[in-house]
């Protein structure tokens, strides 16, 4: 059971990452870049000639790792899942730098016995000078933890959450794009820092009521990143400002994602993405900002 006093003043401390080429291009391999390898728009964050840095690498950058695994939490860890992830940039990565991850629990909302937990959290990833790179955000959902609060305990209000697309954008998008996945996304993607056996282990994945292993948040959230950089942005980092978006259904390592784009502004969008394989809407609420 969740001490709510413990999980939300959980000890992180300044997490430093060192990071190089290897894991920029790693990373972005995860993600899907390089599908085409004659593209050299793609071929530039995946070979060190004229290397470019995703900016959503951020959001695996000075991160805590699987800490729901550690035994102090009292997280059924098996049944955590990643409901939204939003990451503003600030300035552009770097091919090679060592950064400063600083973490913090900001919501601990129980939703009663039965519902789960919605937790937010927040991360700052600092340069070593201590100037902000980028803050990512994220909301999770413990679905065995619910009904800490009934033993007087507290309770936050809930974090908040993205505003839904519907009805501003149920028209036809403005742009469509499919980015398919490879068999392997998963055991790829998990080099770059989540070793989280839900998405390798078929008996794990099992356990968390799951046919097969499936590929992580971060993973379709790098993949998104790919389609807003390919279709707003010329494939030009630096472009990117904020990318936000929510998980609404597991993606599983070889489907396509299907992206519905509407433009808000010239300078913003919102998106959606569909599993082509099942018509399963996996992304949703998505926002990005660009320059």
């Amino acid at each position: 059971m969740i001490d709510y006093h413990v999980v939300k003043n959980w000890p992180f401390g300044a997490l430093r990452q060192r990071y190089d080429q290897r894991d920029v291009m790693l990373y972005a391999l995860g993600c899907g870049l390089g599908a085409d390898p004659m593209d050299a728009r793609q071929l530039d964050f995946v070979y060190e000639k004229n290397l470019k840095v995703m900016p959503s690498m951020a959001a695996v950058l000075g991160t805590p790792g699987s800490w729901w695994r550690l035994p102090g939490t009292g997280v059924t860890w098996q049944r955590a899942l990643h409901a939204e992830q939003d990451v503003q940039f600030y300035a552009p990565l770097s091919t090679a730098a060592t950064v400063i991850g600083l973490n913090q629990v900001t919501h601990l909302h129980d939703r009663g016995e039965g519902k789960g937990v919605l937790v937010g959290l927040v991360r700052d990833i600092c340069a070593e000078d201590g100037s902000l790179i980028a803050r990512a955000r994220r909301i999770e959902v413990l679905r065995d933890d619910g009904g800490f609060a009934a033993r007087g305990g507290p309770s936050d209000e809930a974090p908040p959450r993205l505003e839904s697309l519907s009805p501003h954008c149920s028209g036809h998008p403005d742009i469509e794009i499919a980015l398919p996945t490879v068999a392997q996304a998963a055991l790829i993607y998990r080099l770059s820092g989540d070793p989280n056996p839900l998405h390798a282990d078929p008996e794990v994945a099992r356990a968390a009521g799951f046919s097969r292993p499936i590929f992580h948040g971060l993973g379709s959230y790098g993949i998104a990143a790919h389609a807003i950089l390919r279709t707003c942005c010329d494939y030009a980092p630096e472009a990117m400002t904020r990318l936000a978006l929510r998980f609404t259904a597991p993606v599983y390592p070889g489907e396509t994602l299907r992206f519905h784009i509407w433009r808000r502004d010239e300078q913003s969008v919102r998106f959606r993405a569909w599993a082509e394989e099942r018509n399963s809407m996996v992304l949703d609420n998505g926002f990005a900002e660009f320059k």
